[in-house]
């Protein structure tokens, strides 16, 4: 949030968002929304490996002070529903071995249901525009989302693994951008262990590639001399200076992919 903006009133819960279709589950989900209940936007959370836990129920209350509502989902409703660590060894090898059992179908599924309920927060005439946001393994998720129908903007937080594969198996994810979708940021730190100059390098080439095509500005990324993790103030990566530099980045993303959608 800029020092500039005056921080808006808002509510905060957990909802759980019933399965509509054969292939749902139930979403234990992380709501917050301004109390003066008009929106700029809508925007989908998708969290670490961590689960939806306290700092990522941080991260929507902070859009919603910003006048947005936002949802945070749990990438994990099939094996964890109501996963959430904190950021210890043990922690991480549990996260890690859901993750493990993710696949790109079910989590595609998952998220669009999330963005149908979002955009019904809306009005039956002018649904609500939506983007979304991820960290880590939410990170590469929210680049997948973002060919979804209705997906207006990704911000991809430091997600690995995108130049390799995707979750499950398969080509990777990062070819959604050689194909019809919403805008995408990608931010990432230049010294990311799990993410190596290489895959920073094809990053940006795929983004140069999308451009070219005459779409307008398809893609950007944007690095930072941090390492992962690094907009998260309870990780020990944690870099201030830097996180406060791609919030202003990360906020001007939205404020300018969802404007006028609404």
């Amino acid at each position: 949030m800029e020092e500039t903006d005056r921080p808006e009133p808002f509510s905060a819960g957990w909802l759980t968002l019933a399965p509509e279709r054969p292939d749902e589950v139930p979403l234990r989900s992380w709501w917050a929304r301004p109390q003066s209940g008009q929106l700029k936007g809508a925007l989908l959370i998708l969290p670490e490996i961590f689960g939806v836990n306290a700092w990522v129920c941080t991260v929507a209350n902070r859009w919603a002070q910003l006048g947005y509502g936002a949802l945070a989902i749990p990438l994990f409703a099939r094996s964890a529903p109501e996963l959430s660590l904190g950021y210890g060894p043990a922690q991480l090898q549990e996260g890690r071995s859901h993750k493990d059992r993710t696949s790109a179908r079910t989590l595609l599924v998952d998220g669009a249901r999330a963005v149908r309920w979002l955009q019904s927060q809306g009005t039956e005439d002018q649904p609500l525009a939506v983007g979304c946001m991820g960290f880590c393994f939410g990170g590469h998720v929210a680049l997948l989302a973002s060919a979804l129908e209705g997906m207006a903007g990704s911000c991809v937080c430091y997600g690995a693994g995108v130049v390799q594969g995707r979750p499950g198996g398969g080509p990777p994810t990062l070819e959604v951008l050689s194909r019809p979708g919403g805008r995408v940021l990608f931010i990432y730190g230049q010294e990311d262990p799990l993410v190596p100059t290489d895959d920073l390098q094809t990053i940006a080439t795929a983004v140069d590639q999308a451009n070219a095509r005459g779409e307008g500005e398809r893609a950007q990324l944007l690095t930072f001399a941090a390492g992962h993790g690094f907009l998260c103030e309870a990780r020990d990566d944690f870099r201030p200076v830097e996180a406060q530099a791609a919030w202003r980045a990360i906020t001007a993303f939205f404020a300018q992919t969802l404007a006028g959608k609404s």
